[in-house]
C-alpha cells in the first residue's frame, strides 16, 4: 500500500528510495518493497546516453514517468522537474508541475537548489497542493556552476549554504530533501536540524533515508565504479555474457533447436512440394 507523506515523514526506519525509468524498473522496485521511487532526470545519463542531465526535456520525464507508474501503481512516486522548467518564474513552474502530476500520476515533484526564486516556487506549489521534494548539495542540473561533479559543503561557506538551503526548503514547505555528495558530518547536522526526512546519496549513513540510481546498484554498466554507490549485482556483465552465448549458438547452428520451432502436418507439407 502506498505510504502517505505523514507516514514517510515519521518513519521509524530509514526510507528506501530508488530510481526507475520504465515499466520493468517500476515493477521491480515495487515488488522489492521500496518506500519511494524517483523518476530522476538521471535518465539522461543512464537511459538516453547524454553526458549530463541538462538535455532532458519535460516530455522525456512525462513519457518515462507514465511507464514507471504503470509498473508501480502502489508506490509513492516523485518525478524530477528537468532543467529549465522551474527557473523562469512561478507561473511556468506551476504549469509544468501540474502537467507532471496530471499526465503521470506522480505523487510529488522534485527540484534542485534553494535560491530565493526556487524557494518561491516551492512555496507556491506546496500552497496549491503539489508536494515538493527539495535537493541541496551537489546539483547535477547546474553542476558546472558549482565547479563540476565534486563534493559540496567541504568549506565553511559551502557548508553554511547547504545547511541554510535545507532549512529554507523545509520552511517553504518541502516534505523531504535530498542531500547529494556532501560530507557525512554535515549531512548528520542537517538531518538533526530538520523535522522532515533527508534522503542521502553520497552523504553518509545518518540521513533519514538513502537513494541510489538503479543502474548503479544493479551494475548495469561494466567498469563504472562510483564511490557514492554500491553494486549489488553485475547485470551488465551477465547481459553481455548472455548475448555472447546467444551469438555463438546462432553461428554454430545450435539455436534455435526443435524446442524453439513449430511443426506442420505431413499432409499439408506434401501439398506444398
Amino acid at each position: 500500500m502506498k505510504r502517505s507523506i505523514p507516514e514517510l515523514q515519521h518513519a521509524e526506519v530509514p526510507l528506501v528510495m530508488v530510481t526507475a525509468y520504465d515499466y520493468p524498473g517500476g515493477r521491480h522496485a515495487e515488488a522489492a518493497g521500496v518506500d519511494l521511487i524517483l523518476v530522476g532526470d538521471s535518465l539522461g545519463n543512464v537511459v538516453l546516453g547524454y553526458d549530463s542531465t541538462a538535455p532532458v526535456t519535460l516530455g522525456d520525464m512525462i513519457h518515462h514517468a507514465r511507464a514507471v507508474r504503470r509498473g508501480a501503481p502502489d508506490t509513492f512516486m516523485i518525478v524530477d522537474l528537468p532543467f529549465g522548467t522551474y527557473h523562469t518564474g512561478v507561473q511556468d513552474a506551476m504549469r509544468h508541475a501540474v502537467r507532471v502530476i496530471q499526465e503521470t500520476g506522480a505523487d510529488a515533484v522534485k527540484m534542485e537548489g534553494a535560491t530565493p526564486e526556487i524557494l518561491e516556487v516551492v512555496q507556491t506549489l506546496t500552497r496549491n497542493g503539489i508536494p515538493v521534494m527539495g535537493h541541496v548539495g551537489l546539483l547535477p542540473q547546474t553542476a558546472t556552476a558549482q565547479g563540476g561533479l565534486r563534493v559540496q559543503g567541504k568549506d565553511d561557506a559551502s557548508a553554511r549554504l547547504t545547511l541554510d538551503g535545507a532549512a529554507a526548503l523545509e520552511a517553504a514547505g518541502a516534505f523531504a530533501i535530498v542531500l547529494e555528495v556532501i560530507p557525512a558530518r554535515l549531512a548528520k547536522l542537517v538531518s538533526e536540524r530538520l523535522r522532515i526526512p533527508t534522503i542521502g546519496i553520497g552523504a553518509g549513513v545518518h540521513c533519514g533515508g538513502q537513494v541510489l540510481v538503479t543502474h548503479d546498484l544493479l551494475g548495469v554498466y561494466e567498469g563504472e565504479e562510483k564511490k557514492i554507490a554500491k553494486r549489488y549485482a553485475e547485470l551488465g556483465r551477465a547481459a553481455r555474457e548472455a548475448i555472447e552465448a546467444y551469438a555463438a549458438e546462432v553461428r554454430a547452428r545450435e539455436f534455435p533447436t526443435k524446442d524453439n520451432a513449430f511443426v506442420m502436418k505431413d499432409d499439408v507439407l506434401g501439398k506444398l512440394y
